[in-house]
C-alpha cells in the first residue's frame, strides 16, 4: 500500500515536470518567434517582444517554483513541518476542552 502511494505522488512528480518542461520549451521557441518578428519590422529599435518576455517568464518563474517546490518563502518540507504543527496544536487543544 505505501509502496503504491509512494509510486503514485512519484508519477505525479514527473507528470508536473514534464508539464513545466513543455512550456518551457514553448516559452522558449515563441520569445524566440517574437524576437525574430520584431528585428526583421524594425531592427531591435523598440524591443516590444521584451514585454511579452517579461509577462509570461513570471509564469515561468511561478511554474518553476510550484514544480520544483524551490520557493524563497518556504523552504522545503515548511508544508510537512506546519501540518505537524497544526495537528500538535490541535492535539493539545482537544485536551483541555
Amino acid at each position: 500500500m505505501e509502496r503504491e502511494s509512494k509510486y503514485l505522488r512519484a508519477k505525479e512528480r514527473v507528470e508536473n515536470e514534464k508539464k513545466f518542461y513543455n512550456g518551457l520549451i514553448a516559452y522558449i521557441v515563441t520569445i524566440s518567434f517574437l524576437a525574430a518578428i520584431n528585428y526583421y519590422t524594425n531592427g531591435f529599435a523598440y524591443a516590444w517582444f521584451l514585454w511579452a518576455a517579461f509577462g509570461w517568464g513570471i509564469g515561468v518563474v511561478v511554474g518553476a517554483i510550484k514544480t520544483f517546490g524551490v520557493s524563497p518563502f518556504f523552504g522545503r518540507g515548511w508544508e510537512e513541518r506546519k501540518i505537524k504543527q497544526f495537528m500538535q496544536e490541535d492535539e493539545q487543544r482537544t485536551r483541555w476542552e
